[in-house]
């Protein structure tokens, strides 16, 4: 864990003075930049296993740093944490829906960022290590591990980070229901420090992918008012693993 590299990305030298005190602490790599094109030159440069950035930067702003990463094979799988003093809905959905794996506003708590670096950089470990099964296959949809791909009646399924992993949990808890707090823990790993609000706009992102591949034709995803969601099978779909 201690070996991983986070770039830090923001114009303001003391934002990034405070990030990096506060992760170098943790015995993270850090390595900082304050532009867009600055940026992409050192996410080429280094491949970082998590980025921090700013959204409104000189050159490119984050969320269309966010759209180039997403854009590249090697990069789209690194984890984003948008920190930003722009606090409306709309901005921290247009965050999430770009493929941000989180999304936290200024004034921060450094030690909730590295609460948050933390947890994320630990799932990732796990999901790298043990995996019991490389694929997974459900009616026409088939779930690679390994790959972290998803394919649909042979087609390539355009899933973010965080849209796989909300997609794999509810798959190992086909038929049943799941509460927000539930899947905000399990998938984000946060018991307090996240939005329910997280939550509901991945399911909603995850739900446009299903109508954009026509995976509704054999799944299904619920929502079970006031309480959460629930992924089922429709039209007696066959399932195997």
């Amino acid at each position: 864990m201690k070996d991983k590299r986070i770039l830090v990305v923001d114009d303001e030298e003391n934002i990034l003075e405070l990030v990096n005190y506060n992760l170098v602490q943790e015995g993270y790599q850090i390595y900082l930049a304050s532009s867009g094109k600055q940026t992409l030159n050192k996410v080429k440069e280094i491949l970082p296993d998590l980025i921090i950035l700013d959204i409104m930067l000189p050159e490119l702003d984050g969320f269309e740093i966010c759209r180039k990463l997403q854009e590249e094979v090697v990069t789209q799988r690194i984890p984003i944490i948008f920190l930003s003093a722009k606090t409306d809905v709309e901005d921290k959905v247009e965050g999430l829906e770009l493929g941000a794996t989180d999304y936290l506003t200024k004034p921060f708590s450094p030690r909730e960022l590295v609460s948050r670096v933390r947890v994320i950089l630990k799932r990732l470990n796990s999901k790298s290590s043990k995996r019991s099964k490389d694929h997974f296959k459900y009616g026409g949809l088939t779930l690679d591990l390994r790959g972290h791909r998803v394919l649909f009646n042979g087609q390539e399924v355009d899933l973010t980070n965080k849209e796989f992993d909300l997609l794999n949990y509810l798959l190992d808890k086909l038929g049943k229901a799941c509460s927000r707090d539930e899947i905000l823990e399990k998938v984000w790993g946060y018991e307090t420090f996240s939005s329910i609000r997280t939550v509901d706009v991945h399911i909603r992102m995850l739900r446009k992918k299903f109508t954009k591949y026509n995976i509704k034709q054999d799944l299904i995803i619920e929502t079970i008012r006031g309480f959460g969601y629930k992924l089922v099978c429709n039209n007696n779909t066959k399932i195997k693993s």
